[in-house]
């Protein structure tokens, strides 16, 4: 490997860039491989320390390597979770009393848990209020957790209701029972017809990084899904999700 000395992009710059094909394209460097040493590199590209480092942070800015005091650097461990839409909220599975998040851990034979960190009334944020059809302000019912699978946290998700759909049903205790608030729902007469999910990425405020574990440069995923029952909202969930965490796999029909 070589660097182009006339090209108008820097030294670290093309390091870099070759350091990002290793690891993207070509499967030289795989999740969890140890990067060559600074001294390594330094040798091999001709460079000094200064001009390594500097490559080495592009990548770790990017979310893709990180630094281990003493230990060098490391291509980050993905392992992400696969969400496949269609298929997560069957009906089926609420009949076999397993929730959405159950499934997938257990389809990727992967342990789960999760903790709640809010259980009651709260007001409702506009846009979940303009999704359930209520006030902004409005008092409604969430049931905010962290998720995690492998002890590892991969989400923060927040689930909104109408108080009056909650109202007396174990969605507003600490164990929602078996196959989890939709099936709730469906018991109180509310029969799920479809779901709408959106999708957005931002990178992560100082406390969504600390809490879900993200390196530097990890975005995360914000996603809104709501779940109706005919033609009226029964439920608008909110989710932080962590960018390196997750694929998502829609499968639909052409026609």
């Amino acid at each position: 490997m070589s660097i182009d000395p006339r090209s108008d992009r820097a030294i670290y710059q093309q390091i870099a860039d070759q350091l990002r094909a290793q690891i993207l394209r070509t499967g030289e460097l795989p999740p969890g491989a140890r990067l060559p040493s600074e001294r390594e590199l330094m040798e091999r590209y001709d460079t000094t320390r200064a001009t390594v480092r500097q490559a080495l942070r592009v990548l770790q800015a990017e979310g893709l390597i990180d630094s281990r005091r003493g230990a060098g650097a490391y291509v980050r461990e993905r392992g992400p979770v696969r969400r496949v839409s269609l298929e997560r909220f069957a009906r089926k599975h609420r009949d076999a009393g397993k929730a959405a998040f159950v499934i997938e851990a257990e389809q990727q034979g992967r342990s789960w848990s999760q903790e709640l960190l809010k259980l009651g009334e709260t007001p409702a944020p506009q846009p979940v209020a303009a999704r359930l059809g209520v006030e902004e302000g409005e008092a409604v019912f969430v049931r905010r957790r962290r998720m995690l699978m492998d002890n590892v946290p991969l989400q923060y998700a927040d689930s909104y209701f109408r108080l009056d759909d909650v109202q007396g049903t174990q969605i507003t205790e600490r164990d929602s029972g078996p196959g989890g608030v939709y099936a709730r729902l469906e018991e109180q007469g509310h029969r799920l017809t479809r779901f709408s999910e959106e999708l957005s990425f931002r990178m992560p405020t100082p406390d969504e990084a600390r809490g879900l574990h993200l390196g530097p440069g990890v975005p995360v995923i914000d996603l809104i899904r709501t779940a109706y029952a005919d033609d009226h909202a029964v439920e608008v969930f909110t989710a932080v999700m962590a960018g390196d965490k997750h694929v998502f796999q829609y499968d639909f029909p052409a026609e």
